[in-house]
């Protein structure tokens, strides 16, 4: 416990500390960008201590190195002069120190040449993604870059005084604090603590065994890191599980910004920067052919992945199931399932496993009919039995938009008790959330640590339903969610006549409207020569059309097919006392507008379920049978969806008029007392 605190304080102490720092910049720089400049300037400071006393080792060696030396060779052999195990370097003769000694009229250059110098790993960082010296310029234009500098230069970062843990905690409360006061942007890259933490106790709620012991490595993967939150609270909880794990971290991010941010944090934590890689995901795997035991992500949500669809298409197409997306692609409005597929395609094929944690909203549970991209996805997910529990979270959760959020869990060493079935939590009622006292953004609401541990409960203990919880935790089978979409046709049942109405409906086909005033006005006195008699059967009538057509030879007028397809369409109406339409085989033909879809639950035989379900209603219906399934080659297209609303629906009975009339005759009351005091 005395540790906790130690730590906590220390925490605590450097945290106001830097604080205090960004309350230089108001008035200069908007609250939004205070991280910006602050941020960079930890891990500056944090790398200096690092580097400090193994410096003049590395600038001895680096004078000796021959000036031909590749990049990489050069890099390997000053990153072992420097401190052990350190991964940067920098050849500038400057530290700290040594620039609070300088003039401060020189500091702005004196910085610039000691960013520039450091190996390039980092270089990247300061100059492309923090645009660091854009911020300097900023400063020392404002004057306010020695007094910035100076009290960095108060803050010891050593490892001797802030851990690498401790140091993780400082750069994730920074980080947290900056993001609250910048709300307009702080959902892109931050996740709520509170959330993060429910993701991962979920992920290692049932593995105390595997994770128990000594020399236990665990590889930990997000494909949209953002600033790396996820997986430092991973490692955290791992280390509070297990002292002895060793955590190797991954991660990709495609915001500049917060890729800088991410890889920051694992140079100052002593993680391997490398690890954490720039790009997109989906079009560019930085992590291709490696396997990791946990996964986890808040990839964003709707966002547009058009721009970039064709190698994403292209690799589908090619590759298949070889590749990332061979499930099938969702639609270009909403990438959430690719990022899952992605995620799958990096699960472990041993004893072990891997296990996925992933926040995403409620599109990837419904989105899209059976034979779409999103269906066959959740199809693939299911028949191969890797969906272990879904959690629907309360709304207001998050810092940029308030929409309901679901936790998907998979897992692809499912547990013989787990197999085969999937375990819904409906954790959106009021006993899982709290109000803030200060909404941020559109963030509300929070989960408070006694919820989490409710949730983590269900879902270790796999419940059912016991003890009144039947309302938040239900378990389904995988095929529960599946049904067979058959198409039911009804017969084409038509009269004919021949009558002004139907003839001016006729004069407005286009096929008529192309031929010449003389033509029409020939064939519409044909028709006419058929008489305004009522037809309930069409080979009767067309014999008689066919007929009357036939003398417009005639005149030397050929009518089309198009032409006499639009007299049919035009002299014909709907009835359901006409003889029914039937092609040249005498098969029935099916009335397109009449046409239905019916969703058969999985495991039902559709003639069964057309015989109760349709039939009764509608005697002469039939199931199109060369509507099949292009996986099992089966009458009807499979589809799989998630309806959390039918699972868990709650009805809630209407007030009471009496409560209701006597309500409204209080407000009329009031209104009317209120008039008299305005007009009084």
């Amino acid at each position: 416990m005395a540790d906790g605190q130690s730590t906590s304080s220390t925490i605590q102490t450097k945290s106001s500390f830097i604080w205090s720092i960004a309350e230089i910049l108001r008035g200069d720089f908007k609250q939004s960008e205070y991280g910006k400049v602050i941020l960079p300037f930890v891990v500056l400071r944090r790398l200096d201590c690092l580097l400090e006393s193994g410096k003049q080792a590395v600038l001895d060696m680096a004078e000796g190195l021959p000036d031909d030396l590749d990049e990489d060779t050069r890099d390997m052999i000053l990153f072992g002069a420097g401190e052990d195990g350190l991964k940067v370097y920098n050849l500038s003769r400057f530290t700290f120190s040594s620039l609070k000694g300088q003039d401060p009229a020189q500091l702005h250059a004196n910085l610039v040449d000691y960013i520039t110098r450091f190996s390039g790993n980092v270089r990247d960082i300061f100059l492309d993604k923090f645009l660091f010296t854009d911020q300097l310029k900023r400063l020392n234009d404002s004057a306010l870059l020695w007094p910035v500098f100076e009290r960095f230069t108060a803050i010891d970062l050593h490892p001797n005084s802030v851990s690498n843990l401790e140091m993780g905690y400082l750069f994730e409360e920074l980080i947290r604090r900056f993001s609250e006061i910048s709300n307009e942007t702080a959902g892109e890259h931050f996740t709520p603590r509170e959330v993060i933490r429910l993701i991962v106790d979920l992920l290692i709620a049932n593995d105390d065994a595997t994770l128990a012991g000594r020399g236990i490595i665990r590889q930990v993967y997000d494909p949209a890191c953002g600033t790396g939150g996820m997986l430092a609270l991973t490692e955290e909880a791992l280390k509070e599980f297990n002292p002895n794990i060793r955590v190797e971290l991954f991660g990709q991010e495609l915001n500049p910004e917060s890729f800088a941010i991410c890889k920051s944090d694992m140079l100052v934590t002593g993680h391997d920067p490398e690890q954490i890689a720039y790009g997109n995901t989906l079009t560019q795997d930085a992590h291709k052919g490696k396997r990791f035991h946990y996964m986890l992500s808040n990839p964003p949500y709707g966002v547009d992945w058009k721009k970039y669809q064709e190698p994403i298409k292209d690799e589908a197409a090619d590759l298949g199931f070889h590749g990332r997306f061979g499930a099938g692609t969702p639609r270009v409005s909403d990438g959430q399932l690719l990022f899952l597929q992605h995620m799958i395609s990096k699960m472990r094929d041993d004893e072990t496993g891997s296990r996925i944690g992933i926040v995403m909203n409620g599109s990837p549970l419904f989105t899209g009919g059976a034979g779409s991209g999103e269906s066959e996805i959740r199809r693939w997910m299911l028949e191969h039995d890797w969906i272990e529990a879904i959690v629907a979270l309360p709304t207001d959760l998050f810092y940029n938009t308030g929409i309901q959020t679901y936790v998907w869990l998979l897992n692809n060493r499912k547990p013989e008790t787990r197999a085969g079935k999937v375990q819904l939590i409906d954790a959106s009622g009021e006993r899982f959330w709290r109000s803030m006292r200060k909404s941020l953004g559109s963030k509300r609401r929070e989960i408070p640590d006694a919820a989490r541990a409710e949730i983590i409960r269900l879902y270790a203990g796999f419940v059912n339903g016991e003890s009144g919880e039947s309302d938040v935790s239900k378990i389904f089978r995988t095929t529960d969610f599946g049904y067979r979409e058959i198409r039911v046709e009804r017969p084409l049942k038509l009269n004919f006549q021949v009558n002004e109405e139907r003839l001016g409906r006729l004069a407005d086909e286009k096929a008529l409207k192309k031929l010449e005033a003389a033509e029409r006005e020939a064939i519409v006195a044909a028709l006419k020569t058929i008489g305004d008699g009522l037809y309930r059967n069409r080979d009767a009538f067309e014999k008689d059309l066919n007929k009357a057509l036939k003398a417009l030879k005639d005149q030397d007028i050929k009518v089309s097919a198009p032409v006499k397809k639009a007299i049919l369409a035009a002299l014909s109406e709907r009835d359901e006392e006409a003889e029914t339409c039937t092609d040249k085989q005498g098969n029935p033909e099916p009335d397109t507008e009449l046409r239905d879809q019916e969703l058969v639950p999985l495991g039902e035989d559709w003639r069964e379920y057309l015989a109760r379900e349709v039939t009764p209603f509608v005697p002469d219906a039939w199931v199109d049978e060369s509507l099949r399934d292009a996986g099992d080659g089966e009458v009807g297209r499979v589809g799989y969806e998630i309806n959390f609303n039918r699972y868990f629906y709650r009805y809630v009975p209407p007030r009471p008029l009496e409560e209701i009339d006597a309500e409204m005759k209080a407000l009329e009351a009031e209104i009317a007392r209120l008039l008299k005091e305005v007009a009084g």
